[in-house]
């Protein structure tokens, strides 16, 4: 079967594969039908990405239907459409034991750690399989693990209903927390450098935004918190200066929640934490977040239909990566998608 590496940084290849065979643990068989190109598969491809190794079969926002099922699988059927958990962990470290196996000690990730879901055929555990709501089609529903990235950031803020929460970044990180942040708090702020995100983000649900080009971050957000800074601010733009501003930005007693991945340097302020007595936390990938996605889907809470701009055959893999290059203003999601194998 056909499926996408990168051989090492800037390398892209189509190869060629054994197909999958299930077995005792893995024992599902998924035929893939639609991958998404998320920003850290982007980085993997360049070699920024400082989690990935080499070479890899990238993808990890993967929506398939069953091809085939073994002995005793009762959750799924040949047929169903899924979409598949990215996060592998052992379940017996100590974050496994307390329930945050999305960073456990020997964590591997499909598409980065351990090949992922841009090849024709998958085989995985069934617990690993989510039934994708009928309202989806298989590219839309690509869009489910972003979504779980976000719910895993606002819950681990612990974000609720009269927090003041600050968005840094508009892009397809922030946007998406946004659809789940406004489901949990009314007070928003999103800031960005683009005016288009901006009042695309207003239409979503941000009551207030900032373009920090042409506006000061902190005077604004205390302008908008009535002078005390936001509850809760989300880095989902992780640029170098982010974290800084956010701190500054942030309100005493509040929560700052870091998501980048780059291992540069980046000026931390000591004051800024202790004197606020700030919180400033991590969020990784999700941590069986998948089920509160697709149910928020079914009660009709969460709409993920129209969100791709772009779609490619995994055949022009290549082509869809130099096409992300390009930061065309139009590209807002480009899927993978495998009907020239049917």
């Amino acid at each position: 079967m056909k499926a996408v590496q990168i051989i090492q940084p800037n390398e892209l290849k189509i190869i060629d594969v054994e197909k999958p065979v299930i077995d005792e643990k893995n024992n599902v068989l998924v035929k893939m039908t639609a991958a998404g190109i998320c920003g850290s598969d982007v980085g993997i491809y360049h070699g920024t990405n400082a989690a990935a190794t080499y070479p890899r079969i990238i993808g990890h926002e993967m929506v398939g239907r069953v091809a085939e099922v073994g002995p005793g699988v009762t959750q799924v059927k040949a047929g169903d459409r899924v979409i598949v958990n990215q996060v592998t962990s052992c379940g017996h470290c100590y974050p496994c034991r307390i329930g945050r196996g999305n960073v456990c000690d020997n964590l591997a990730v499909r598409g980065v750690h351990i090949d992922g879901g841009y090849r024709e055929f998958l085989a995985v555990p069934e617990s690993d399989c989510y039934l994708l709501p009928d309202s989806l089609s298989d590219k839309d529903a690509v869009m489910i693990e972003p979504t779980t990235i976000a719910i895993q950031s606002c819950t681990r803020a612990e974000l609720k209903k009269d927090d003041m929460l600050l968005i840094y970044g508009s892009g397809a990180l922030g946007s998406t927390i946004l659809k789940i942040a406004r489901l949990m708090c009314d007070h928003i702020i999103v800031a960005d450098i683009v005016d288009d995100k901006l009042e695309a983000a207003k239409a979503n649900g941000a009551k207030y935004t900032i373009n920090v080009m042409k506006e000061d971050l902190v005077e604004k957000v205390k302008e908008y918190t009535e002078g005390h800074g936001s509850t809760v601010s989300i880095d989902s733009a992780c640029t170098k200066d982010s974290l800084i501003q956010l701190l500054k930005a942030t309100g005493n007693a509040g929560r700052v929640m870091t998501m980048g991945f780059s291992v540069a340097g980046t000026e931390v302020n000591q004051f800024l934490i202790t004197s606020k007595e700030l919180d400033v936390r991590g969020s990784r990938l999700q941590n069986k977040m998948f089920g509160k996605a697709i149910q928020l889907i079914h009660e009709g809470k969460l709409d993920l239909n129209g969100a791709v701009s772009h779609t490619f055959p995994l055949l022009k893999a290549q082509e869809a990566f130099d096409f992300v290059d390009s930061h065309d203003p139009s590209i807002r999601k480009i899927v993978l998608t495998f009907d020239c194998f049917e």
